[in-house]
């Protein structure tokens, strides 16, 4: 007799840690800030190491970690309780990560020499003049866009960005400069980051 068992028996029973995560989720989709910070708590680790092994770059992984974190947020309610959190919270850190190494890539090319490909070595050319001057602008738009919306944020959080992103300090610079925590440097930025995102994703049609 086949040991299939029917579709009609109860899925198979799920562990403990993903009966936590699941809790922590639903507190999360309630408003709870505490359960956000228990999640960021429980996986910053794993996502440090399993970043790392995509990017090679130390430099960046914080700031990568909370992206993630943040992309994971703000679609908590897309997630399916069917498959582990951490798988879920895994895959949107592949991407991210590739992503990141993606846009990477591009920005390393130079216009001045060659690209190879299949078919021999390719010249990039640059685009009319038109086409490089509405660049310019939509650039210088997005910038100004960008600009504002770090000077509308709290000043803890505008010090702080600031410091990370135009300044380029690491985490523990701002740390020693502030005399803060470097738990709660991350914890600004993060909040920081969360102010920026949604401001900008309000935006978005301007971009």
């Amino acid at each position: 007799m086949s040991q299939t068992p029917s579709k009609h028996e109860p899925a198979k029973e799920k562990s403990a840690n993903s009966k936590e995560d699941l809790l922590l989720i639903g507190k999360a989709l309630d408003g709870e800030s505490s359960a956000y910070k228990e999640l960021v708590s429980k996986y910053e680790r794993a996502m440090y190491f399993h970043i790392l092994k995509l990017v090679r770059n130390r430099d960046i992984i914080e700031d990568l970690i909370q992206e993630v974190f943040m992309k994971a947020f703000d679609n908590l309610n897309s997630y399916n309780p069917e498959y582990a959190f951490s798988t879920w919270l895994y895959r949107i850190a592949t991407n991210h990560s590739i992503d990141y190494l993606r846009k990477k890539k591009l920005q390393t090319y130079s216009i001045d020499q060659p690209v190879d490909g299949k078919d021999g070595e390719i010249h990039i050319e640059l685009p009319d003049q038109d086409s490089e001057t509405d660049l310019y602008v939509i650039r210088k738009q997005r910038h100004n866009i960008i600009r504002d919306a770090i000077e509308n944020l709290p000043d803890k959080y505008k010090q702080v960005i600031t410091m990370r992103h135009v300044e380029e300090k690491s985490y523990q610079e701002i740390s020693d400069l502030l005399d803060l925590p470097l738990g709660t440097v991350k914890a600004h930025l993060f909040r920081a980051r969360e102010l920026l995102y949604k401001e900008l994703k309000n935006k978005r049609h301007m971009f």
